[in-house]
Order: C-alpha cells, then sequence, then structure tokens
C-alpha cells in the first residue's frame, strides 16, 4: 500500500472517476451486466485503475476501484478483480488504450457460443456501425474465467482489434477512453442481437466442456 492514497486530490482524476461511475451505473440499469459480474479500468496517468472483484456496477462506489503502478502491480485499494490480466495485457499491447470494458452482456454472450468461421471477424456485420465504432472482434477460446489458461489463450489472441468475445463467457472492449469503450461495447451487444435475429443457429452453439 502507498502511503498516501493516491486518489485524494488530483481534480482529474475525480473527474474520471465520474465518469467511470456513470456508465457502470448505466450499463447495470441497462442489463448489460448483473450481480458482481464484469469488471472495468481506466488509465490515469502512470496508473490503472480497476474494479474489485466481487463489486457490482449497479452500486459502484470510486473507493472500489483498485490501484496498479506501471508493472501492473497492484498498490493501493481493494483487491483487483481476478481478470486484471486481460485488461493489462491490453494497456500493453496498445498504448493507446486508456480504458478496457469486460461485461457479460446477453447478445454479445449468446453469439460468443456459436461456431465461427473466422475467429479473428466472428460476429458478421449488418450495419456498418460496428465496423465504425469497434472493428473486428476476434473470439478467444472458452477457459475457465479467471484463470491462467484464458490469460494464456487471450494472450495468444490479442491482434490489434480492440474488442475481443471471450467464448460462452462474453466481451472485452479496450479504447481510447472511457466513453469510446461504453460506445463500442453498446454497439457490439446491439449488432450481436441483430446478427443473432438474422443467422443465429442454436444447432451451432458449443457447450463448455468441463475438466478433469
Amino acid at each position: 500500500m502507498v502511503k498516501e492514497s493516491i486518489r485524494k486530490t488530483d481534480q482529474d482524476l475525480n473527474q474520471l472517476f465520474d465518469r467511470a461511475l456513470w456508465i457502470a451505473h448505466t450499463l447495470f440499469q441497462r442489463n448489460q451486466v448483473s450481480g458482481s459480474a464484469g469488471n472495468f479500468s481506466f488509465r490515469f496517468k502512470e496508473h490503472i485503475y480497476i474494479t474489485a472483484g466481487g463489486t457490482c456496477f449497479g452500486t459502484l462506489k470510486k473507493e472500489d476501484f483498485a490501484v496498479l503502478d506501471r508493472e501492473f502491480r497492484h498498490i493501493d485499494g481493494p483487491r483487483p478483480s481476478k481478470e486484471a490480466p486481460l485488461h493489462c495485457m491490453l494497456y500493453q499491447k496498445q498504448k493507446e488504450i486508456q480504458a478496457v470494458l469486460h461485461t457479460h452482456s446477453f447478445y454479445s454472450t449468446l453469439w460468443s457460443c456459436m461456431e465461427n468461421e473466422s475467429s479473428s471477424d466472428c460476429l458478421p456485420s449488418y450495419t456498418p456501425y460496428l465496423k465504425m465504432k469497434l472493428g473486428n472482434v476476434v473470439r478467444v477460446p472458452y477457459e475457465l474465467p479467471g484463470s491462467e489458461a484464458l490469460f494464456q489463450r487471450f494472450e495468444q489472441s490479442l491482434t490489434d482489434a480492440k474488442g475481443y468475445l471471450l467464448a460462452n463467457h462474453g466481451p472485452v472492449i479496450g479504447a481510447g477512453s472511457m466513453e469510446e469503450a461504453f460506445y463500442a461495447l453498446e454497439e457490439l451487444e446491439e449488432s450481436a442481437k441483430i446478427a443473432w435475429f438474422l443467422e443465429g443457429d442454436r444447432t451451432k452453439a458449443v457447450k463448455i466442456k468441463e475438466k478433469d
């Protein structure tokens, strides 16, 4: 822990927290995330601020964010989400990313359960907006949430894309700002909904296989 809280006096940081909380609460109200599912982070100066494990987007407070240093070590606040490595890998891969959102949005998760011809562009575009706001969406093979195996799969799947669908799990979005991540996540969910109604095929859904 740091001797003096990093988050106390910086007005710019407090404004970022206000925006982060609005986005988290809005996603919860729109049923894009439920219970304690999902995690959210943003970059400010030399630090990453990420939601703590077990927190709820609907009641999120700025005290619910852990602080990581430039080496992604936990230095202040509560214990970070167990899926923090997914965020850290995106920040490390693409220096322009300033925020990362992970939810279990319904139609995006539904589509993540489907077999796809292309894992590097797994969601068909029926309107121009998905490509405009996000670009290609990469499907990451299934591994248990929060596991080292998932982190390895994610690292192996990383490209210059900013949108990922964790198979049988949900979306991970990186962007240049919190607002951009929010808009891209909303567009991904809408595009997945359109795709599902136009060509969703339950016979192509893949169940998870529990490992011994």
